[in-house]
Order: structure tokens, then sequence, then C-alpha cells
């Protein structure tokens, strides 16, 4: 039998290294027809492309270090935060009518140290495992709240004997089969309330490297984002959740973070390795909440006047519009 090309020797009877095939321009992996051969391709022209963007960003990173300080400054990225669509209730801190309506709000008796937090967490009808494991914990995060398992009870009987127990906030845990999925947030006597969805809930016991559990010292926390004037509305109700003065020696902080519309909730501790370096160690829950509408005055389903609905077929026209 002839040699094949494959096959053929050198002289000295070692095999020619293969070439390296470089992927055509035009080549496309759906055009494979076999499953097993169009996945391996594919992982192979991935790896590739990985192999070019490395060898760019060095030549990059050495035709920066040969300009010195004459290298041109280096590009902001593109991202959906940064292209955001322009709100016009975005908030100027120095505005006249915001500091009207901040002095006149729902919360201005919180903000000027008139009441104290008191909140009670509730759950929906006779929750399970999950969810009372979850309000144990955010009791433990928010100062001053006390936990009630519901067992039949109409929100609409609780909120008067809330108000009659002097409770400044009621939050509502709702769960959909065992897992936790929504947060209703009623700020008491007059209002507003919040419904959020919430999602991604991790328990402490589900985090990874976490400290000890937390203490009873009242948090600091950080809002992070809330620009708009609803954005400012939400900031100012999760605030007032917690106690105005921060027990700095807890070294404890609650974030409510905003980032496209979704508020990514984390507390964690922060340790002093030295005078320079801090670390931090999350002590969790974790959860993250969407709004899904804001209502004058305190819950009512069916007859109460909402601020703001989120409906998603008219507002989402633009993945770069955020309301928050």
């Amino acid at each position: 039998g002839g040699s094949g090309l494959l096959g053929a020797a050198t002289e000295d009877g070692a095999q020619p290294a293969p070439e390296r095939v470089l992927f055509p321009p035009t080549f496309s992996v759906s055009e494979i027809k076999n499953k097993q051969r169009r996945h391996f391709m594919f992982l192979r022209w991935k790896q590739q492309q990985r192999k070019e963007k490395l060898a760019a960003k060095k030549k990059r990173r050495k035709e920066r270090e040969a300009l010195g300080d004459k290298a041109p400054p280096k590009a902001v990225p593109k991202t959906i935060e940064n292209q955001r669509v322009y709100d016009e209730t975005t908030v100027d801190p120095n505005d006249e009518e915001v500091a009207f309506d901040e002095a006149t709000d729902e919360f201005a008796p919180y903000f000027n140290r008139q009441t104290v937090p008191k909140i009670l967490i509730t759950t929906s009808d006779r929750p399970r495992g999950r969810t009372v494991r979850f309000c144990e914990q955010l009791a433990t995060v928010i100062p001053n709240s006390h936990v009630y398992y519901r067992r039949g009870l109409a929100l609409k009987r609780i909120i008067p004997q809330c108000i009659a127990r002097d409770f400044t906030d009621l939050i509502v845990i709702n769960e959909d089969r065992k897992i936790p999925n929504g947060l209703v947030l009623s700020h008491l006597p007059d209002g507003p309330t919040a419904h959020f969805r919430m999602s991604s809930v991790r328990l402490r016991k589900e985090i990874k490297r976490k400290g000890k559990e937390p203490t009873e010292h009242v948090p600091e926390i950080i809002l992070n984002n809330f620009t708009t004037r609803l954005g400012h509305s939400i900031g100012r109700m999760l605030a007032s959740l917690f106690p105005h003065d921060p027990q700095f020696i807890g070294r404890q902080v609650a974030t409510f973070h905003n980032q496209r519309d979704y508020i990514f909730f984390r507390f964690h501790r922060y340790i002093f390795k030295s005078e320079k370096k801090v670390g931090i160690q999350e002590l969790g829950p974790r959860f993250t909440l969407k709004l899904r509408s804001l209502q004058k005055g305190t819950f009512d389903s069916k007859f109460g006047e909402y601020e703001w609905i989120h409906k998603r077929r008219e507002m989402d026209t633009s993945r770069r519009k955020f309301h928050l």
C-alpha cells in the first residue's frame, strides 16, 4: 500500500509535528452535524479566542510600558450602568423640593430622631422550615425586631394591633413551595408600603467562610446607588428600619446595594488586621430584592392607592433604563 500523507515519516524516522490549524474566519461551529464533534470544536474555538485575547492584552501592556508616561489613558469599558438612560427624576441633593419632601414625608420623624424603630417580622400563613429560619436570622440583623408567626390572621387585623403597640414597621416574608420569595415592607402608622420580589436567599449555614454569629450591637447602614426620587424613597424606607446611632464597636455593617434595580443585601463584620489593612467577614443572611410596587398608606391589596407599579412590558423598553 502507498504511504498516506499523514503517515509519511521524515528520513530519520521521526514523525513531523502536526500543523496547528487555526479556524478560518468564515468558520461556523453550527455547521458541524455531529453533536460531540460540534461540542469539541466549540471548546477548541473558545480556547483559541481566549489565547488571542490574552496575547492582545500582553501586547497592549508591553506597549504601555514602553511608552511609560506618554501612554494614552486607559479606555473606560462600556457597561450597562455607565450607559444608563438618563432619568429625569434623578435626585440633586441640593434641590429645595427634595429637601422639603424629606422634611415632611412619612420618615421625617425617624430622621429627626423623634421615633425609635420597632419592627414586627411576620410570615405568610403557617410558614415552613426555611422561611422560619430566615425570619429568625433577619431578626438578629435588625435591632429591636420581633418575630411573630401568623396562623390564619389577616394582615388587615395585624396592622391596627401593631400600631397600638408602637411598632414603626411591619415586614412580611412570603413563601412559595417552602422558599422565601417575597417581602412586604409597610411603614406604620401611615405607610407607604413596598412590595418586593425576593430571590437568591442564602441562610448563614449556606455561606462559605462565614464569621461567628452577629452580636447585639447596632450595625452601620450603607445605601448605594438609590439615585432617583423613587430610589430615594426606598432608600429612606430601608434606612428607617435600623436605629439612627450605629455602635461602631460592634464593627457590623448592613449594606443595601442597588444595581440595575436589584437591591442586594449583605451583612458583614469588618476586622482590623493592622493599622492599614482591614478584612471583612460575611455574617449572613443574604438576599436580593426587586421592587414590584410602592403603595400609599398601609397594606391594602384591594383599595390601596399605588404610587408606582412595575409594568414590565411598558417600562422595560431598554436594558439601560433603571427606575431606582
